[in-house]
């Protein structure tokens, strides 16, 4: 699988890569806001072509340690930009947080289970809770903590559909295949017409997010100019139309 990824975006970036090609791999919940950021990027530095790969954010830290040519990596977590960090792949100077988030619990619009409240996970009429998985996804470790601290977990780990990313739980409960799933509260409002927010679940660790330029990036002098242009003011102002919060 980690082989495929590389591969993907070897054949993507690497065979067109021009001097004015960047690639970011960023965490699956910014994919919405980071295309418009780069759309917008591309309209102020003619010539220039962000390209993307959006996964969850452990998965690309394991590509880019394998060679992926990535110039940018945003991550949903601390825990994952640590991990490149300690991996020497970071460029010295550049991790900065450039967003923050919030934990939500949500529900299919119109389900036949009711969840009002998070106490409502440990009921045994909800059976099927979707979370990232805590191994690789950053909102699963969020999420698994915050059950910790409730003391919730232990009740609601035998019901848990593990999703790959974000986005997969968000579409888990957008299609009803489960009666519950913790995500973004900005993946929540991008389907809002399918799933309800019942609670914005309180987390001990601030769901922040880091930016950083990978140092054997090949275009790293112009990854740095993108990383700039997502804390700048234009591209904080996407991010808070997304429903982002300041770093």
């Amino acid at each position: 699988m980690l082989k495929a990824g590389v591969a993907i975006i070897l054949a993507a970036f690497g065979a067109t890569a021009s001097a004015t090609d960047i690639t970011v791999s960023a965490a699956a919940s910014l994919t919405n806001a980071f295309k418009e950021i780069g759309a917008a990027y591309e309209k102020e530095h003619a010539g220039d072509k962000v390209q993307f790969n959006f996964a969850a954010s452990d998965p690309l830290v394991q590509q880019i340690s394998k060679g992926a040519p990535v110039d940018v990596f945003a991550s949903a977590d601390q825990d994952a930009m640590d991990k490149a960090d300690n991996l020497k792949l970071l460029a010295p100077g550049t991790r900065k947080n450039f967003a923050s988030n919030s934990l939500v619990l949500i529900a299919p619009q119109g389900g036949k289970v009711p969840v009002k409240a998070l106490a409502d996970v440990t009921q045994p009429a909800v059976a099927r809770i979707t979370i990232g998985n805590p191994a690789s996804v950053p909102v699963g470790r969020y999420t698994k903590a915050a059950l910790e601290n409730a003391k919730l977990w232990t009740a609601v780990e035998p019901k848990l559909i593990l999703g790959t990313s974000v986005r997969q739980c968000l579409d888990y409960v957008a299609r009803g295949e489960v009666d519950a799933g913790f995500v973004y509260a900005t993946d929540a409002a991008i389907v809002k017409d399918k799933v309800t927010v019942v609670a914005t679940v309180p987390t001990e660790t601030p769901v922040s997010y880091p930016i950083a330029v990978i140092a054997a990036g090949p275009q790293a002098a112009a990854g740095r100019k993108f990383a700039d242009y997502v804390q700048s003011s234009t591209g904080q102002a996407i991010l808070a139309k997304y429903g982002f919060g300041r770093p």
